[in-house]
């Protein structure tokens, strides 16, 4: 009985963490794309390679500091949302998110061959990895995911046969 009570529960859990981590790799290769480009610049690049060779878990430092500077931006969008700047914290908020992502993205490329030499981020990295797939899997193979796919590949061939049709 309490089985059948938590499913929907559960499901809806799962379809949650799936879109978050859907959101996160699809802002991750260009986020992280965007931070190589700034890590170009003569100054940011020594940077780099000193966080490169960082031991292990001054790198696991390296990589969490970021996230806990936005916990104060955080604070800070929901006071203005609280005041009624709705619109603003929001923004605040996705800014935020979008900054930490490709900060996050950046420093994880960065620090995870140092990381993979504890034994336990490797463990708990992998048990990630497998349990990501997974879920993607079965979003994936879901009616709702499939549905929507095939509604982008149908829009995406109507745009591009209108913008052929359309004379320049």
């Amino acid at each position: 009985m309490l089985k059948m009570m938590l499913a929907p529960l559960l499901w809806a859990v799962r379809w949650v963490l799936a879109l978050i981590i859907l959101f996160e790799e699809w802002g991750w290769e260009p986020l992280q794309r965007v931070m190589a480009r700034i890590g170009r610049l003569p100054v940011i690049r020594h940077l780099e390679a000193g966080v490169r060779r960082l031991p292990p878990y001054l790198a696991l430092a390296v990589l969490l500091v970021p996230s806990l500077f936005l916990i104060p931006i955080k604070l800070l969008a929901l006071w203005l949302i609280s005041r009624s700047h709705a619109a603003l914290g929001i923004t605040v908020i996705i800014a935020a998110k979008l900054a930490g992502t490709a900060v996050v993205a950046h420093l994880f490329a960065l620090t995870q061959p140092a990381l993979m030499h504890l034994a336990w981020f490797r463990a708990l990295y992998a048990r990630w990895v497998a349990w990501k797939t997974e879920l993607l899997a079965w979003v994936r193979a879901s009616g709702v995911w499939r549905t929507a796919r095939a509604l982008k590949l149908r829009l995406r061939r109507l745009l591009r046969r209108s913008a052929t049709s359309t004379p320049s």
